[in-house]
């Protein structure tokens, strides 16, 4: 979605997402109908520093391209498990061979991860606007936990794969369940034991290649292997160790529909740390991955251990119908891309993701309240309260209904100084004076085609969700 249909989307709040050319195939793809997909589905939950942004539920997301998401339902939840511990984490999104879907997760709430449970959640669903047929399915009767299940279908089988994490008495490892029907759950077996720990499994099928991305717990780094069959005990690392912070899980590789880019996405292994990082490749034989620049995606506040899977337009539309578009915004930095515009003591500035309270980088961009051709940020835990500029600082106030207020509370959208597909924020009554981040605290100064290179990377920003 351009920065333009953005804006226009926050200020009718008609937000809705556009339809894009790039797409992604994964294994969920029956491959035959890949070529109608032009949108992606994610699906996660939520954690946050301070745990107030916890939700441990499935959430989901909507993109055009599969880089910029848009959370649905607000960012709450869409369906809740009501048995075992009414938790869930690490969900999965598999569309079936008859093109319906069934989501699965872990029977986990909390980050209490000591606890020894067999079973697993799966619901049915038709396209995603509802959840039928809730069910705990049993895995295996070991004494150890069932983590991280996901899906793929195997034709020499007819039958789907679920893996998951588990310790086999010996060490984690990756085992296996075949099934039609994910009722009747088949013989646990192992799936991948590489003679060392490994966790979160993910399976890309391209063509009658299977590509297998997992965890090394060892040295918590994220590898990928190769099979041609896709059967138990048959891959082969292919991969160096890949890491962004201090340490990294939950692989998940997408394809793109009309390229050959791969993309690998991991989430920060810190529970409190909810931060999605991304590599991407041409080749994954090839072994040569490069890190994404995280001004290139925006994945949803708060989500952890994402599933991406390919849909219609159609169904796009009809997630959007069912669970709505944000009602608010999120404005992140150009040149700091890990940072966005919050509020702090009524202190305007942009600080790191992630962040609590979850609702104070939120902003609900209104028509200007000087003039409608511009815009106005109102904080969405602070409603009445705006951004305005004070002595050339931006803070906080409450509307006061006077003109000074409105004057200095409006603001143009012109494109980006440092780059015009991004957005910059002209003031309404200092007309030669931009918005920017100084030292991480917001302003306006005078910005023009003399400015420095930084400070109109300072003074650019991405209005996202």
């Amino acid at each position: 979605m351009s920065l333009r249909h953005r804006l226009v989307a926050a200020l009718t709040a008609l937000a809705t997402a556009a339809t894009g050319a790039l797409v992604a195939v994964s294994l969920t793809a029956p491959p035959a109908a890949a070529a109608t997909y032009s949108a992606y589905v994610m699906g996660y939950f939520k954690e946050s520093p301070d745990q107030s942004g916890d939700s441990y539920a499935l959430h989901l997301a909507v993109s055009s391209d599969g880089l910029d998401w848009m959370p649905l339902n607000q960012n709450n939840p869409v369906v809740t498990p009501t048995a075992g511990t009414q938790g869930l984490r690490d969900p999965y999104i598999l569309r079936k061979q008859d093109g319906t879907f069934v989501a699965l997760a872990t029977d986990l709430t909390g980050r209490v991860f000591n606890q020894d449970n067999q079973y697993i959640h799966v619901w049915d669903s038709t396209n995603l606007t509802s959840f039928t047929g809730y069910r705990r399915v049993k895995l295996h009767s070991m004494a150890t936990h069932s983590w991280a299940p996901e899906a793929f279908w195997v034709p020499s089988r007819n039958q789907y794969a679920v893996i998951y994490s588990a310790n086999n008495g010996t060490r984690d490892v990756l085992m296996v369940n075949y099934t039609t029907d994910f009722v009747n759950m088949g013989t646990p077996q192992v799936f991948f034991d590489p003679g060392f720990n490994v966790l979160d499994g993910d399976v890309l099928v391209d063509g009658s290649t299977f590509y297998l991305s997992y965890k090394n717990l060892n040295d918590n780094r994220l590898y990928v292997a190769r099979s041609t069959t896709g059967a138990s005990n048959s891959f082969t690392t292919i991969s160096s160790g890949l890491r962004q912070g201090d340490a990294i899980e939950a692989p998940v590789l997408v394809r793109s529909n009309t390229s050959s880019t791969v993309w690998l996405w991991g989430d920060s292994f810190a529970p409190a740390n909810a931060v999605v990082y991304g590599w991407q490749t041409t080749n994954v034989d090839g072994n040569s991955w490069s890190v994404m620049n995280q001004r290139a995606f925006t994945p949803p506040i708060n989500a952890k251990h994402v599933t991406i899977t390919p849909i219609t337009s159609a169904e796009r539309d009809a997630l959007v119908d069912r669970w709505g578009a944000p009602e608010w915004n999120r404005l992140k930095s150009y040149n700091f891309p890990g940072r966005y515009v919050r509020h702090a003591g009524n202190v305007a500035r942009i600080d790191p993701f992630p962040m609590d309270p979850t609702a104070d980088q939120q902003w609900r961009i209104v028509p200007g309240l000087a003039d409608p051709a511009g815009v106005s940020f109102e904080s969405v835990n602070f409603p009445g309260r705006y951004l305005r500029h004070y002595a050339y600082n931006l803070r906080l106030d409450p509307n006061d209904g006077t003109s000074a207020f409105r004057a200095d509370a409006t603001f143009y959208p012109t494109a980006g100084l440092a780059d015009s597909s991004w957005t910059s924020f002209r003031s309404y009554n200092f007309p030669d004076r931009y918005i920017r981040h100084y030292e991480y605290a917001l302003r306006i100064d005078v910005l023009g085609s003399g400015s420095s290179t930084t400070a109109k990377q300072d003074a650019t920003f991405d209005i996202t969700y």
